[in-house]
């Protein structure tokens, strides 16, 4: 029998008689694939499952690039527990939904749940006051709206949730914007930035420009401008207000969908640069966010709203006439009851128009979520020196005459700081006194024998006195820290000497001092295991935005002119976050030019709060007239103030009737607790400080759960 052989065809002959033994080929043996491939086909036939036990989620049919076919639907479950809805389209029935074009079938508008899970019931409002705006929804044809809630309410989180919503949807299934800018004072553009890195945890990459060369900033912003198309590397730049009026140009070439600008009250003056340049900007939709919206008169007020949503109050001109002349004629304590009356009108008819684009919650809406916070308005006797060197002053200097006039000159301005300075410690005009300027004419004799500024002799000034008691007796008594804020960086200065000679662990703040920084220095301090005692802050250094709820106790050394700039440092403590009772410390020497100032400050804030908080019976207890009598002294009273109220409810200066039922420390003073010796003080600190130099203090908390605290 022949072997068998391969021809050359390669086909294999075998023997028809029997099989063989074994592979006669070094060939394996070649098995029909049509079973393996059925079985292949069998594994893929079955449909795919989701790995992930009891999940009842879409089976990930749908194909990369494949339009769904059907309704559109939206981004989040309107439907889920706790879903933020903005938008819902309307109902149809079940004939119009079979006429109805489905790719044009408006969806639900719904906040992502990550932002939504931790919104605060009164920020679920504010978002959708927010989103009504700008969409259009609340005023046809206007897109702006002011964010005026009071510090510690959580604006820029309700900002994020409202570009986050813009950025990623809308009614018609497509985003709303593409982009979005924030505008803020240059110390808070990191904050921003973090604020959205914490909320957004890299959903997005903003941009924030806080530093580099001209034309860097210019390439990156053009960069920014040039972004286009549905999904945006970098939706959101963030940039302060000096920045953003240096380069307007490059950001006025395209369009943005949203502006926000922070703390803006710096726009309250058409007139100037900045007001302007953001004014060019392509962007109908503009947020400005200010805890307070009014600082100094109605026509700043009238800036603001004009810029959000102009042409609602008129121009300028005719909202002078019919508002505001009305309005403050009526709130001058001089009054008519004709013009009270009518300024009462046109003030309800001002804010039914301005609410439609304007929200503001104050504070008190805090009290669920944070400890009691005491407010004391505390009068400082000032020493015999600062006594002495006072009266020269007011004898020398002849500013007074000016005011009457209604003059105000550089000199008259030059002495009101003068008298400021010296109200803090007679060491800050020693110069003034070596020089013997103007005022200060043979004032070198007064000070004691070997005088030198480089010791800080708390014993010669008043406050400074109080001062020292109030942080001896913290330090000793407990472990809280203590926030200093001065307008004055000379007097932040003393402070350091003081801190140095009683050896306390102390940081300072001021505008010196670059951003990142001033982060670090934040989070530092706010670290209960960080040793620092004290938190030293120029009030003009960008206090505004700072989360400083590592201490709960506040010094403001001096009041400012401006009740915002004031509201503003006081409220670093008592915010989010903080566990201990608060106490704010609000200093003033008795008598003199700081009473005067601050019950200036009171006549604006009842402007402010008469406008923005619609409180109706803000006392009318000063009239303009009194507000020219800067440069006196009284010596004989424990309070100006108080007897500039002319309080019912205390007699011989004693208090006789408690304040009446629900006030608190955002009232007018006459409802607050008023204190001429200690026994009516709650706060231990201010009773063992009261005998250095107090004469006289007002009290109040922010909210009812303090009866019981020491």
């Amino acid at each position: 029998q022949k072997p068998v052989s391969e021809t050359e065809s390669g086909e294999c002959y075998r023997s028809p008689f029997r099989k063989p033994l074994a592979q006669l080929t070094n060939r394996p043996h070649c098995l029909d694939s049509s079973q393996h491939e059925a079985f292949i086909r069998s594994i893929l036939s079955k449909p795919f499952k989701v790995p992930i036990p009891n999940y009842k989620g879409p089976l990930g049919l749908r194909a990369l690039g494949i339009k769904r076919a059907g309704l559109r639907s939206p981004l989040h479950d309107p439907f889920e527990e706790g879903a933020l809805v903005l938008y819902e389209p309307p109902l149809l029935s079940a004939h119009d939904q079979l006429k109805i074009d489905k790719d044009k079938a408006p969806v639900h508008v719904v906040v992502d749940p990550v932002l939504s899970r931790v919104l605060r019931p009164h920020q679920r409002e504010g978002v959708k006051f927010l989103w009504d705006c700008v969409t259009s929804r609340r005023i046809p044809g206007s897109h702006g709206c002011i964010m005026a809630d009071e510090m510690g309410l959580g604006k820029t989180l309700q900002c994020i949730t409202l570009m986050w919503t813009l950025l990623r949807q809308s009614p018609d299934c497509k985003p709303e914007i593409e982009k979005a800018m924030v505008v803020s004072p240059s110390s808070l553009v990191r904050n921003w930035y973090n604020e959205v890195e914490k909320w957004l945890g890299g959903r997005i990459q903003p941009l924030a420009i806080d530093g580099g060369s001209k034309e860097e900033i210019d390439r990156k912003l053009v960069g920014f401008m040039n972004q286009r198309g549905l999904r945006v590397p970098s939706p959101i730049l963030i940039i302060s207000y000096e920045t953003f009026r240096l380069h307007a140009e490059a950001l006025q070439k395209g369009s943005v969908g949203l502006v926000i600008c922070d703390e803006g009250h710096r726009l309250k003056n058409s007139e100037n640069q900045t007001y302007q340049a953001l004014n060019s900007l392509n962007t109908p939709r503009r947020v400005l966010i200010s805890g307070t919206p009014i600082q100094n008169d109605l026509l700043e007020y009238f800036s603001l709203v004009h810029f959000v949503n102009s042409g609602i109050l008129g121009t300028a001109q005719e909202f002078k006439r019919h508002f505001e002349i009305p309005i403050l004629k009526g709130r001058d304590a001089d009054a008519s009851e004709a013009e009270r009356h009518k300024g009462e009108e046109r003030l309800k008819e001002l804010i039914s128009i301005v609410n439609r684009c304007l929200i503001r919650r104050t504070s008190d809406i805090l009290s669920k979520y944070l400890p009691v916070k005491i407010e004391q308005v505390v009068c400082c006797r000032l020493t015999p020196l600062q006594a002495e060197l006072y009266k020269n002053f007011l004898k020398q200097a002849k500013p007074v005459e000016e005011l009457k006039e209604g003059k105000i000159s550089v000199s008259s301005l030059s002495s009101i700081t003068s008298l400021k300075k010296l109200c803090n410690h007679p060491a800050l005009i020693y110069d003034k006194c070596v020089e013997e300027e103007e005022g200060f004419m043979g004032a070198l004799d007064l000070f004691p024998a070997g005088y030198s500024t480089k010791s800080v002799e708390p014993q010669l000034s008043g406050k400074m006195l109080v001062l020292d008691y109030i942080l001896a007796v913290t330090k000793s008594t407990s472990n809280d820290k203590v926030v200093l804020v001065s307008n004055y960086t000379q007097t932040l200065d003393l402070f350091e000497k003081l801190c140095r000679n009683r050896r306390y662990l102390y940081v300072r703040l001021d505008g010196t001092m670059s951003i990142k920084k001033r982060a670090k220095i934040v989070e530092r301090f706010n670290s209960p295991s960080s040793p620092e005692f004290i938190f030293m802050l120029s009030s003009k250094a960008g206090g505004c935005g700072l989360n400083l709820i590592g201490a709960n106790r506040l010094v403001m050394f001096d009041p400012d002119w401006n009740p915002a700039n004031d509201e503003q440092a006081m409220a670093r403590v008592w915010r989010d976050g903080q566990k201990k009772t608060c106490y704010i410390y609000r200093l003033l020497s008795t008598g003199t030019i700081e009473e005067k100032i601050f019950q200036r400050q009171t006549h604006k804030k009842a402007l402010s709060s008469c406008v923005v908080d619609e409180e109706q019976d803000v006392e009318r207890h000063f009239s303009l007239g009194e507000l020219k009598e800067l440069f006196t002294l009284n010596e004989t009273t424990t309070s100006d103030t108080h007897d500039k109220i002319k309080c019912r409810r205390c007699v011989n200066g004693h208090q006789v009737r408690p304040p009446p039922e629900g006030s608190d420390c955002t009232s007018d003073l006459s409802q607050w607790n008023h204190c001429a010796d200690k026994r009516g003080l709650q706060d231990s600190v201010l009773k063992a400080a009261w005998d250095a130099a107090v004469t006289f203090t007002f009290h109040h908390h922010s909210h009812e759960e303090q009866r019981g605290i020491p």
